[in-house]
């Protein structure tokens, strides 16, 4: 009688054993598939972030370059008005 009861006790905490080890294992796999979620939103959200200052960055070269022409075109005019203003002293001094 007590070795059928020490049977019947040890099937049972196999037995329970078992589906707490199935309720558990099944909890790890949905924590782990919504931080797998949260984590691809997150890095979904840095790629845009990525994408967008790499968008701004163009912009603002385009703006850098037509900025430094404009520099370059006055400073050839500034150049040509003081060759003219030179040759106007020159005849001036005559």
């Amino acid at each position: 009688m007590t070795i059928e009861i020490g049977v019947i006790i040890a099937t049972a905490s196999v037995i329970i054993g078992f589906f707490t080890f199935n309720r558990n294992r099944d909890k790890d796999v949905k924590s782990d598939a919504t931080e797998s979620a949260i984590i691809r939103t997150k890095l979904d959200n840095i790629g845009q972030s990525v994408d967008s200052i790499r968008i701004d960055f163009k912009a603002s070269d385009q703006r850098w370059t037509a900025l430094s022409e404009t520099v370059i075109r006055i400073d050839e005019s500034t150049k040509q008005a003081h060759k003219r203003s030179d040759q106007i002293e020159k005849k001036g001094d005559v």
